[in-house]
């Protein structure tokens, strides 16, 4: 130390030990810890490139991270707007039917699918029809996981029953009709996503008449007797 009127100098040096019980600044590039050096020197550090890198660890910005857009959450009431048109249910033959025996209903509804716009994005809906139930005007009703085929399609003679038939027991015009039950998937464009619930779609009715049959026992043909009871 030297000193004089106008200033005053220090000099000196630091050296620090390293042992088993130095925490190291920081894990190196090969994935071990790095020590300083024991005869450390801060201008060394500034002024060799070499020590610099090893001195100071340079920061990291964090990755910038761009989020997905979030898929909005769709109801049924939302999709109101493509639902399936009402289904009219049919009774087979001609929507008459004779009383005791079965009548065949037919309800055509099949897989629909439509494209629009929710919530300002483009999107398709696709319903499916998973239930069908059946009011056949008399108090009676009947659930079936189908709609019904003709007699003709399921290779049956007439008056036969069917899973989706009804038996009337007395004669007259019934108002019978079919509720078709929907489930619905969305596609916002990422894939198909199920929307909870089920959707209920009252059909209207449609007149079905009943007539009674009689039948009587002749001793002759009605060709060679035409005026016998029952011909």
């Amino acid at each position: 130390m030297s000193n004089n009127t106008d200033s005053l100098t220090a000099v000196g040096s630091r050296t620090r030990e390293q042992d088993g019980g130095d925490s190291p600044i920081y894990d190196d590039a090969e994935g071990g810890p790095w020590y300083p050096p024991k005869e450390f020197s801060l201008d060394s550090c500034i002024t060799d490139w070499d020590s610099y890198n090893r001195c100071f660890r340079a920061r990291e910005d964090a990755e910038e991270v761009t989020e997905e857009p979030a898929i909005p959450a769709v109801t049924l009431t939302d999709l109101a707007q493509f639902a399936p048109e009402p289904v009219v249910t049919v009774g087979e033959p001609d929507n008459l039917g004779v009383a005791g025996m079965p009548t065949n209903f037919v309800a055509a509804a099949s897989v629909h699918t439509r494209t629009g716009a929710l919530f300002g994005l483009p999107l398709t809906v696709r319903f499916t029809p998973v239930g069908f139930d059946f009011r056949y005007g008399d108090g009676d009703a009947a659930s079936s996981a189908t709609g019904g085929q003709t007699w003709t399609a399921l290779g049956q003679a007439s008056f036969t029953p069917t899973a989706t038939s009804h038996t009337y027991r007395e004669r007259g015009t019934y108002e019978a009709g079919v509720t078709v039950r929907y489930t619905a998937e969305v596609d916002l464009g990422v894939g198909w996503f199920p929307v909870a619930g089920q959707l209920t779609i009252d059909g209207p009715t449609q007149q079905i008449r009943i007539f009674e049959a009689h039948t009587a026992l002749v001793a002759r043909t009605c060709a060679e007797q035409p005026a016998a009871p029952g011909c």
